[in-house]
Formats: C-alpha cells, sequence, structure tokens
C-alpha cells in the first residue's frame, strides 16, 4: 500500500519498491491523480507523460521482478524543466515562441535517468526561455507557491520546485543561470543544487546564458539532491564544457571530517534590507552548524557590490545571441499569415514580436545594446573583467575557509504581482545567489527551521569548484539536527 505522497522521498520509495509495498505502476498512478488534482490551481506542470510514464514504470518493475540490478532511481517519478529536451515530448521552454515544438532528441542528462529507470511524468512551467525571478513570465500563466497559492514559487525553475513541494513528483530538474534553482527551492521549502559549472552536460538544455547556465536538481531532502546529482554527474562529447571530476566520497558523509570544515559568513550578504525572518532563520542555521563543533569565520567578498550590474550585462549579452536563433518561422511560427505586399522582414517582425513576452523582449534588446559598435568595450568587455574579479574573490575566501554560508534570498516568497511593474526589484531577488554562477562554483538551497506557519527561508551554501560534497554533507547534518 502506498504510503501519503509527502511522506514519499527517493530513498524511502525505492525502499517501499524494494519490498514489494507497491509497484513503480502504481506509484506513478498515484501521482498523476495527485497531479490532476491539483495543478489546475497551482499550475506546475505544462504538459503530462502519461503513456511513456506508465511504460517506463513497467519496464522498472519488471527488471525488478527479474531480480536485475536496479539503479536507486529505478521507478521514481520525476518532472522536466520544459527548457529540457525529452524526446517526443513537448518543449515549449514557456513560450508561445516554441508552443507547438516537440523535441527530437533527448538531452544528457535525460538519457541518464532514463537509463537509470527514472519516469518522466511531464514537462514544468517556468519563465519564459529561463528568465525571471517569480516565474510569472510563462507564456502559459503563473505557477503559484503551494504553501501559499496568492503568492510565487520563484524562478525560474518554478515550475519543478512547486511539483516537488506539492508532492506531484518526488524530484525535478531545473536550470540555473543566476539562482533559478536555489531561489524557487528557497521560496518553496525544498532542497536545490546547482553544481559546478561543466560537472553536468547541458547538452539539451536550451540556452539562455551558456556561460552561466548549469542543470541540476530540486528535491525534497539533501540526500536525494546527492543522489540525482550523483546519476547525471560527468562529462559528455557533446558538450565540450563538461568534464569528469573526482566525487568518490559524494554519497559517503563523515561527520568528522564535516566537522574539521570552516563556514564562511561574509558581511556583503548580511546587510540591511534582508527581511527579518529570514535574518533570524539564517542566523539559527549558523548557531546549529556551531552546534556541530564546526568552525565559523567572518570573511569579506568585496567585489559583491559590483555583481548584480555585471550579471545583468553578461546575460542579456548571452541571450540576445543565444536566441537569434528563434526567428518566428523555423520552430513554431505565432502565424504564417502573410499578406501581398509584406515583405520577409516585416514578417520576421510581426512573428517575433507576437512570439517572445515582454520580459524575455527586455533582455535581447538590453544584451544587443551593450554588445552593439562603440558599447562592448564600455559594457561587456568590462563586465567579464569584473567578473574575473568576483571569482579570485571566491578564490582567495576559499584559502581561508571551506564553505560560504549566505541567505538564499533577502526576502520569503512575495504576493503573486507585487514586482511585476519593477523590473529592479525583481531583479534583486537573486543578490545572493548569481554570484555562484558568475564563479563557476557549486550552490545548495536547503530550508531553514522556520515555525510551521511561517513561509519558508532557504540557507545557501557555497563551494569549491567540484566539492559538491561539502556541501551536500552539510546540508544532510543540518537536516538531521533540526528535524
Amino acid at each position: 500500500m502506498l504510503p501519503p505522497l509527502k511522506n514519499l522521498t527517493i530513498q524511502k520509495t525505492a525502499e517501499g519498491l524494494e519490498r514489494g509495498e507497491f509497484t513503480a505502476l502504481e506509484l506513478a498512478q498515484e501521482h498523476f491523480a495527485h497531479i490532476k488534482k491539483h495543478n489546475p490551481e497551482i499550475n506546475a506542470f505544462l504538459s503530462l507523460d502519461e503513456e511513456g510514464a506508465m511504460r517506463a514504470a513497467e519496464q522498472s518493475d519488471l527488471a525488478r521482478a527479474k531480480g536485475e540490478p536496479i539503479s536507486p532511481l529505478s521507478g521514481i517519478p520525476f518532472a522536466v524543466k520544459d527548457a529540457i529536451l525529452c524526446q517526443g515530448l513537448p518543449a515549449t521552454s514557456a513560450s508561445k515562441m516554441l508552443e507547438h515544438y516537440i523535441a527530437s532528441y533527448d538531452a544528457t542528462v535525460i538519457k541518464k535517468l532514463k537509463n537509470a529507470g527514472a519516469v518522466i511524468l511531464g514537462k514544468s512551467n517556468m519563465d519564459e526561455f529561463a528568465m525571471g525571478s517569480s516565474n510569472e513570465n510563462s507564456a502559459f500563466g503563473p505557477v503559484k507557491n503551494p504553501r501559499d497559492p496568492e503568492r510565487v514559487p520563484g524562478g525560474s525553475s518554478g515550475g519543478s520546485a512547486a511539483a516537488v513541494a506539492a508532492d506531484m513528483c518526488v524530484f525535478a530538474l531545473g536550470s540555473d543561470t543566476g539562482g533559478s534553482i536555489r531561489q524557487p527551492a528557497s521560496l518553496c521549502g525544498i532542497v536545490g543544487l546547482k553544481p559546478t559549472y561543466g560537472s553536468v552536460s547541458r547538452h539539451g538544455l536550451m540556452a539562455m546564458s551558456s556561460s552561466l547556465d548549469q542543470i541540476g536538481p530540486l528535491a525534497k531532502t539533501v540526500q536525494d539532491a546527492a543522489i540525482v546529482f550523483n546519476a547525471i554527474r560527468g562529462s559528455d562529447p557533446l558538450d565540450a564544457t563538461s568534464t569528469d571530476a573526482d566525487y568518490s566520497d559524494l554519497l559517503s558523509p563523515d561527520l568528522e571530517k564535516i566537522r574539521k570544515l570552516t563556514i564562511g559568513l561574509p558581511e556583503e550578504y548580511f546587510i540591511e534590507g534582508i527581511a527579518a525572518p529570514v535574518r533570524k532563520a539564517v542566523e539559527q542555521a549558523i548557531a546549529a552548524f556551531e552546534s556541530l563543533g564546526i568552525a565559523t569565520k567572518r570573511i569579506s567578498l568585496p567585489h559583491t557590490k559590483y555583481a548584480l550590474s555585471t550579471y545583468y550585462i553578461i546575460m542579456p549579452a548571452e541571450v540576445s545571441s543565444n536566441l537569434g536563433r528563434y526567428d518566428g518561422l523555423r520552430y513554431s511560427p505565432p502565424s504564417r499569415e502573410r499578406s501581398a505586399d509584406e515583405t520577409l522582414l516585416d514578417l520576421y517582425l510581426k512573428n517575433r514580436g507576437a512570439g517572445f513576452g515582454p520580459e524575455t523582449k527586455r533582455r535581447i534588446i538590453l544584451g544587443t545594446f551593450v554588445l552593439s559598435s562603440g558599447y562592448y568595450d564600455a559594457y561587456y568587455n568590462k563586465a567579464q573583467k569584473v567578473r574575473r574579479l568576483i571569482s579570485d574573490d571566491f578564490d582567495r575566501a576559499f584559502r581561508e575557509v571551506d564553505v560560504i554560508l549566505t541567505p538564499t534570498s533577502p526576502t520569503q516568497a512575495f504576493r503573486l504581482g507585487e514586482k511585476t511593474s519593477d523590473p529592479l526589484a525583481m531583479y534583486l531577488s537573486d543578490i545572493f545567489t548569481l554570484t555562484a554562477n558568475l564563479a563557476g562554483i557549486p550552490g545548495l538551497s536547503i530550508p531553514a527551521k522556520t515555525p510551521p506557519a511561517e513561509l519558508p527561508v532557504g540557507v545557501q551554501l557555497l563551494g569549491k569548484r567540484f566539492r559538491e560534497a561539502d556541501l551536500l554533507h552539510l546540508g544532510m547534518f543540518y537536516e538531521r539536527i533540526t528535524k
């Protein structure tokens, strides 16, 4: 018999399947019933693949019945952000530009999860082309936070975060360009991992900002995030930026080793303007780590004050380049109607204007401007130099400390529509997360301990390149002492 879906982590689900308490097919059916009941309100899923999920679940049950070697993810239902390609399934990136596009191949991460026997339930909602911090920019309607449907779930992987938080799946995949996994994880009260740049293949991820994008898991527990990351990591000949690293200790936390770590507390991340509940929860998390015997140390990351402006030059510049392929004709044109006197330019302007939403247009225009003749050196080139300074700050800090702790977001989940008229206020939602993308380091958001009636708060752990194990092991022990 199936336990309540809210109790099903990857570990507990795998144990139940192994003991024969339920089958993968029953598990998939129960999740689809739950989705159909709750998705009309939350809007976490854009499309479902019931037929494919049932087929994958039956294959998992058959392999288990035959006594074949079973992956920890075999039979586990998950959701996929709609910017990640799954062969034969819609891949809209939450844009009218791709409304009818069907992916012709699997992303590398999807191939790996399919090979592990995981079950794709469907594609999750997101901000259009991953541009947003609230999931209000989707062309197919905003996602709502399961903890309070009048509030945002965060973005751009808001659909994936909401699906996990609402128990519509056991885990989900998202992508993180400036906080798009960690920020919605924080606002929805779940775990989100942005891996080191290059540790997970980006092949099959619709590119937003190629030097910043990274695929990662959203999950109910830190252990679950570690299991998924272990399954999707590794080099890929189809992604020249991907690489192999030593993750032999990833799933083997050692409390004695963890106690020898030093946590850095950067003064630039504990500033005025942080909401009082966030500050209180993060301070309590610091005290919890200190109770384990872990040392903390005040540090400085002096170029942090330039991070937001640096990010919003580099990211739009790469957006304007990457989105040039969407001309409104090739993939899914909003309209092919053409009058006799209409030129090709008229057609492009008409289709592209109808296909992209306001935020996407804003970033394309901004990126085109900073790359234009006369402005490249003044903006883009200078931003790349500052990016190096930000990365150097982290390198220096990690000579003194092993992990850096900050709030994930300066606020808890805000109300739908609260910041849509002020793009700058919305951009500030990512102020604590985007530095990890600029520096290429891993970041983990874990739920802080808060009173049950309060909105979730996320604690962010940042680590050395390819040392996700430090973050995940710290997070595992934090979960144990706070539960």
